[in-house]
């Protein structure tokens, strides 16, 4: 019997999979808090020299008049945020506010900083504004280059001992390292722990939604990866929420951690992934758990006449002693142009999504109201992505939001600062359009690499999408060049990559590939092969030839 025959007989879509997906949700909604939270950990808050002139007649002054004298003025009327005078300007106080023979120096006694709404950020703590502002975005950086490292190592651990225990290994990860960075003494201290905090945490964003997707049968595997992905809306609503009240950037950290703790405990009632035990020859603990399935859907004369051995019989054994790497990916033709089309996609998807995420200041709103609204817009988009993938399709879906998340930020390259209302409308529909984006290739990706290579495709994947991620927010510091031209790249990098989406198989209502020979050769899988006969690597390669 196939695998996803039997898996719908005992119910692909019941209390087990409900249950299996609240589980997940106790981690998975940690990932937004930690993912995005350099917007209010890293958050620059209003500021200016600290003006500490000698003389009786300056030390007499009220603050708003030392201002007055020793700070020039900006463009927009405020207080410089990085120059001082390098004598007071006396005749400001008169109303004589030329200064074109004053000069101004950078900030030389550090700067005084607007705790009306952030006690305490990473910028305030160790002063990373003006010309240390690039490690303030390297701190985003640096944790991003770490889930980018994590990704492919879970991906492959996960491939070769299992989906749940390596689950395990990335909740403690991430609960030890966040501990520890929020504890750092120092901003080097920091930075290597947020580094190692996002290669621990990436374990929970791939290897989670592969397990959920493995749990699903076909007809319901679209509806299940946009209920996984509502994770991340409601984690969104929690880090604005712990946020508003937490304003403290390392109790922050601590605070959005917290849900692990809940990960942890009902770790033990999680369940292995069948088909990952079947691809591994573990026939015993796959009918196991697939009895506890059965069970939990009151489907358990289904499992009555099936053995462990006539699981064995149809998965075949000889994918027991494949151990498959993520060099797999690229040795035939078909996988491999499937992995690099997935991987510019990934980058795409991610490159645009955390450059709008990340760069929330600018719309005329307070940093919690935008968030708030980002976050907001997210759950109607992705409830009509469901009912669009369920009966349009996967392909379309990816390349549509990718093009459209390009033609909003294309539309605010053109609206001024001042129309902030229709700047904000603008972005905040772009924002849900790469949601979606997000939201489909995650379903896309697990539907398109075969069982065998899954985690590490998704690892592989990950990877670029982290690439993507990691230079991100670098990529904002080149509105010192030319304002718009973080804005244009992000737009191109949207655009390209939805066109190389149209170059995908669309994967509706298909059945999951179980091995490398199904994507090489996608119609004998369809007429000859049972779900879970894969041939070994020699034998796939010289059918290739």
């Amino acid at each position: 019997m196939k695998f996803d025959s039997l898996l719908s007989e005992i119910n692909g879509f019941g209390k087990f999979q409900i249950q299996l997906m609240f589980i997940q949700a106790l981690s998975r909604v940690s990932l937004p808090c930690h993912f995005l939270l350099n917007n209010f950990m890293a958050a620059v808050p209003d500021h200016h020299c600290d003006v500490l002139h000698d003389g009786g007649f300056f030390g007499n002054l009220t603050q708003e008049q030392k201002l007055a004298v020793g700070v020039p003025v900006g463009q927009d009327g405020a207080p410089s945020s990085c120059l001082m005078f390098t004598e007071p300007q006396y005749q400001h106080l008169e109303g004589f506010n030329s200064s074109e023979e004053a000069f101004t120096v950078p900030c030389q006694n550090g700067w005084v900083y607007d705790n009306s709404t952030f006690r305490s950020t990473l910028a305030t703590e160790w002063d990373l504004v003006c010309s240390s502002k690039g490690m303030n975005k390297a701190t985003a950086t640096m944790f991003f280059i770490g889930v980018m490292l994590g990704a492919p190592l879970f991906g492959f651990l996960s491939d070769r001992f299992g989906r749940r225990p390596l689950l395990l290994v990335s909740y403690l990860g991430t609960m030890m390292f966040a501990v520890l960075s929020a504890f750092s003494s120092s901003y080097v201290m920091f930075t290597i722990m947020r580094f190692f905090t996002g290669m621990a945490i990436s374990g929970i964003s791939i290897i989670s939604i592969a397990l959920n997707v493995e749990w699903f049968g076909i007809e319901h595997r679209t509806f299940s990866g946009v209920m996984i992905s509502l994770d991340w809306t409601i984690g969104n609503f929690i880090l604005v929420g712990i946020a508003y009240f937490v304003n403290g950037w390392r109790l922050l950290i601590v605070a959005v951690t917290s849900p692990l703790i809940f990960a942890v405990i009902a770790w033990r009632w999680l369940p292995e992934s069948a088909r990952w035990l079947l691809a591994n020859g573990k026939a015993d603990a796959a009918h196991y758990y697939l009895t506890q399935c059965a069970k939990t859907n009151n489907r358990t004369k289904v499992m009555a006449n099936v053995t462990p051995e006539d699981l064995l019989q149809s998965a075949k054994v000889e994918t027991r002693e494949n151990k498959y790497t993520v060099l797999d990916l690229f040795k035939t033709p078909n996988i491999r142009r499937l992995s690099i089309c997935l991987g510019v996609v990934w980058y795409g998807v991610a490159f645009t999504y955390y450059g709008i995420s990340l760069n929330i200041t600018g719309f005329g709103l307070n940093t919690y109201l935008t968030q708030f609204i980002f976050a907001s817009i997210e759950m109607p988009m992705k409830i009509g992505v469901y009912f669009y993938l369920d009966r349009i399709g996967r392909r379309s879906g990816e390349v549509g939001a990718l093009l459209s998340t390009g033609l909003c930020l294309l539309i605010n390259l053109f609206l001024s600062k001042d129309k902030w209302v229709v700047r904000t409308v603008v972005a905040v529909l772009g924002k849900s359009l790469s949601e979606a984006s997000f939201t489909i290739v995650f379903l896309y990706t697990t539907e398109l690499f075969p069982t065998v290579v899954r985690q590490n495709g998704l690892g592989f994947t990950s990877f670029i999408a982290r690439l993507g991620v990691s230079v991100s927010p670098l990529f904002m510091l080149l509105e010192d060049v030319w304002h718009l031209l973080p804005a244009v790249i992000y737009c191109a990098v949207a655009v390209g990559s939805g066109l190389v989406a149209s170059l995908l198989p669309e994967t509706l209502n298909t059945r999951l590939p179980e091995c490398i020979e199904d994507i090489e050769r996608p119609g004998k899988r369809s007429r000859d092969k049972p779900a879970g006969t894969c041939t070994s690597e020699g034998e796939a390669n010289t059918d290739l030839l």
